[in-house]
């Protein structure tokens, strides 16, 4: 069996476990995901510090206002990538520490504008405007920085999961129930209004990164019965062609195989790999050329180059896109360690 290293055109470890000021976060994630170091010790709490002071977490918090929002109170969806939610999802994705003040006064914003009246995230606060996309990089983001015991993010992950099953969730066209499906979101499953009405393998994506964060253990039967339903949808494609249901055009949008980060609504090849791996799914058959795929994009030393961004439309900048890129490179050498671990 090769392991994941042989699968390496070079070796990016120590490129990766860098001090890098611009993106302290790769280092803390190479030692505590590719290096297995323990959360206590001296060298991971070292990374962990440098991310709240360099880099692009500061920048993002430099521009919070004292409440805890973003540019406007409210909802905090739009403008999009500059408002509340945006900056949420981002500052988990940068490794940001949850027990900071500020980090924790927004999410506790978010938790307190962003939910609509059934209990689930909504891009404007009213029940009409669930969609998977946000829902699941919300839900994902909160639990990364420390807030799954709080009873309104448990509802809000319990409300996804039954508009995943249709557990309890009456028909959109149906009216006076709010437990029901609206135009944003007409159906079970991934259903998808701006999608043409079909299952959304983007919103899939966020949906199982969300629930896939929850431990099995408390995990209820409705979030076991939508992860359990999202494996079949996400796995009934192959995830390197990604022709996953599309309302409009007639081939699957680019997107899907540009690889960047911070991540958005959007979603990669890499992250649908992400998801399936943190789900039980490494060695499924069904991923072996997406697996392929993540291989054949490194250069000549074992690194990826930064192919989608963000830079200009966020607070801060986060690394040269059609250049290498540490945080590229951290995701596609996850995938590929979960995918061909070392032989014993």
């Amino acid at each position: 069996m090769t392991g994941w290293k042989e699968k390496l055109n070079g070796d990016p470890i120590p490129w990766l476990l860098e001090a890098d000021h611009l993106q302290p976060a790769v280092r803390y994630f190479a030692l505590r995901d590719i290096l297995g170091y323990n959360q206590d010790s001296s060298e991971i709490q070292e990374a962990r510090s440098a991310i709240m002071s360099t880099g692009p977490v500061p920048k993002i918090l430099d521009a919070q206002k004292q409440e805890g929002y973003w540019l406007k109170p409210g909802p905090g969806y739009t403008p999009k990538y500059q408002s509340t939610v945006w900056q949420v999802i981002f500052l988990a994705q940068l490794g940001a520490d949850g027990d900071h003040p500020a980090v924790r006064a927004a999410g506790e914003y978010v938790l307190s504008h962003s939910i609509a009246s059934h209990g689930g995230f909504s891009v404007n606060g009213t029940p009409s405007a669930f969609i998977h996309c946000l829902a699941g990089n919300l839900g994902a983001a909160l639990i990364d920085l420390g807030w799954l015991d709080d009873q309104r993010l448990q509802s809000a992950l319990e409300w996804q999961a039954r508009m995943i099953t249709g557990t309890g969730i009456a028909d959109s066209k149906s009216k006076g129930t709010l437990e029901r499906y609206y135009a944003y979101t007409p159906g079970p499953l991934f259903a998808c209004g701006p999608n043409g009405g079909l299952p959304c393998a983007w919103g899939g994506v966020k949906a199982m990164l969300a629930l896939s964060k929850v431990p099995p253990s408390l995990r209820t039967k409705t979030i076991n019965s939508s992860i359990d339903q999202g494996l079949e949808f996400l796995l009934s494609h192959d995830p390197a062609v990604a022709d996953y249901p599309f309302g409009f055009g007639d081939k699957p949008s680019s997107s899907w195989f540009k690889f960047g980060y911070p991540i958005g609504y959007v979603t990669d090849v890499l992250q649908n790999l992400e998801v399936l791996v943190a789900l039980g799914q490494a060695n499924h058959p069904q991923l072996a050329h997406a697996v392929e795929m993540v291989e054949s994009k490194q250069d000549s030393q074992g690194r990826w180059k930064m192919e989608y961004s963000l830079n200009g439309k966020m607070w801060a900048d986060i690394e040269k896109k059609g250049q290498p890129s540490k945080w590229v490179t951290l995701r596609a050498v996850r995938v590929l360690k979960a995918a061909s671990p070392e032989p014993v």
